[in-house]
């Protein structure tokens, strides 16, 4: 489809493992030369594990294709989740044995002769099982026993078993000791190197008549790089969307934006990317706290913090009733002041005459007394204190005074009120 805008000859990235493609990172070389080595050594079973999208099968095919010797007799199987009778059948068909017979044991018997033939030929019989992770465990334990085929000296049938890593994990159980204890030869994939996943994809467009800087930009490599994390399979889907997507932009060579706009089609969110900068906020703000937590500091901050959440809180005096004369001032201490408050009683008039705040003294009276002598309990109050002039600040009371007279509609009078003045700040204030 893309192929004449960006000078290719074929498409580069295809899905399916076609051998011609084959890129050996250090890893898939080691799996490679372990099948071989298994094979032509006669070491009786080999193991090959990697995760999805890798390139088991394309090393498989790979072998087969162009490496396998020709006296060699191959039987593969990619569809392992059967029973021992059903592989033995597949065995057969591969191997194009005839008249089989009908149960497992006189089927092992004719296999058995059959590799005493090819083997007295000069000929080796390999079994390759893809996708292993999904045989049962008593098909497993089947071929162990068909292992047990051999020479004086060599087996007569190599048997590659090749899987996920989940296959690793039933290999531990119990019931299959005997078989972990025949594997001769394993090897393991792993994902690209950042190196290998740019070399691996300079690779597939060389092999289809390109390069890389002729249909990616840099940035644009990066992109799909950290995209992939070094699987194959992701590399290869990443690439040839984004080729289609720079088809349709008609533009060469492919930006980093169109990438990513590749991978928001395919994933459905864009690839996280962290800046530099956000990085080294991260780790200074990590090493900042290590430092705090190390420093004698620590204690003395958490040591406070501990200290007031054990103190008890605080009682709230509540309001006092106080019983008083009319036209009298009292000389109250309320819990919780620094100092001497003193109530001044407010029964009637048309003004308040201002008070002293000198310690201990009380001058503040209505204009004129009530004539009233009997006593009436009074809910004190606080109102600020003018400490500039060394009395109460007769602002606030009066415009109480207002208010208390208008919200009656009348001239009479109100009910007493108290008016508490702090002595400590005057006090303060007078020795200044």
């Amino acid at each position: 489809m893309y192929q004449e805008f960006f000078g290719l000859n074929r498409t580069p990235f295809h899905i399916t493992p076609d051998p011609d493609f084959l890129f050996l990172s250090r890893s898939h070389e080691e799996a490679l030369a372990s099948i071989i080595y298994g094979v032509d050594e006669r070491k009786g079973f080999v193991v090959v594990l990697g995760d999805v999208g890798l390139g088991k099968t394309t090393i498989l095919r790979y072998y087969l294709e162009e490496l396998a010797p020709k006296d060699l007799t191959t039987a593969y199987v990619f569809n392992p989740d059967v029973s021992l009778k059903a592989l033995l059948d597949t065995l057969f068909r591969e191997l194009g044995i005839g008249n089989k017979p009908d149960n497992v044991p006189d089927m092992v018997d004719q296999l058995h002769g059959m590799f005493l033939d090819e083997y007295q030929l000069g000929r080796n019989v390999v079994l390759i099982v893809d996708e292993a992770q999904n045989m049962p465990v008593e098909t497993l334990e089947g071929l162990r026993l068909l292992s047990n085929l051999e020479s004086s000296t060599d087996k007569l049938i190599q048997i590659v078993l090749v899987g996920q890593p989940e296959f690793a994990a039933r290999l531990e159980q119990p019931e299959l000791r005997q078989l972990r204890q025949r594997i001769a030869v394993r090897s393991t994939l792993v994902p690209f190197t950042e190196a290998e996943s740019l070399a691996y994809i300079e690779h597939r467009l060389n092999k289809a008549g390109g390069s890389s800087a002729s249909a990616f930009t840099p940035g644009a490599l990066r992109e799909i790089v950290g995209h992939a994390k070094g699987v194959p399979r992701v590399i290869n889907i990443l690439c040839d969307n984004a080729l289609v997507n720079g088809l349709g932009h008609q533009k060469r060579p492919v930006t980093a934006e169109i990438v990513r706009e590749a991978i928001l089609d395919l994933t459905g969110h864009a690839r996280v990317r962290r800046l530099p900068w956000a990085w080294a906020s991260m780790v200074a703000v990590a090493a900042a706290g290590a430092l705090f937590l190390a420093s004698p500091y620590r204690a003395l901050v958490f040591g406070a913090a501990e200290t007031h959440a054990q103190l008890p809180a605080l009682p709230q005096a509540p309001p006092r009733v106080v019983p008083v004369a009319a036209g009298s001032a009292e000389s109250l201490a309320r819990p919780g002041d620094g100092g001497v408050a003193t109530a001044v009683i407010v029964e009637q008039g048309d003004s308040l005459i201002r008070s002293s705040c000198s310690r201990g003294t009380s001058t503040g009276l209505p204009t004129s007394a009530s004539s009233r002598s009997s006593s009436r309990p009074i809910q004190t109050s606080r109102t600020p204190t003018d400490c500039s002039s060394g009395a109460p600040s007769a602002s606030r009371p009066s415009r109480a005074w207002g208010r208390g007279r208008r919200e009656r509609g009348e001239g009479r009078a109100v009910p007493p009120q108290a008016v508490w003045y702090h002595r400590s700040p005057c006090a303060r204030s007078s020795a200044g």
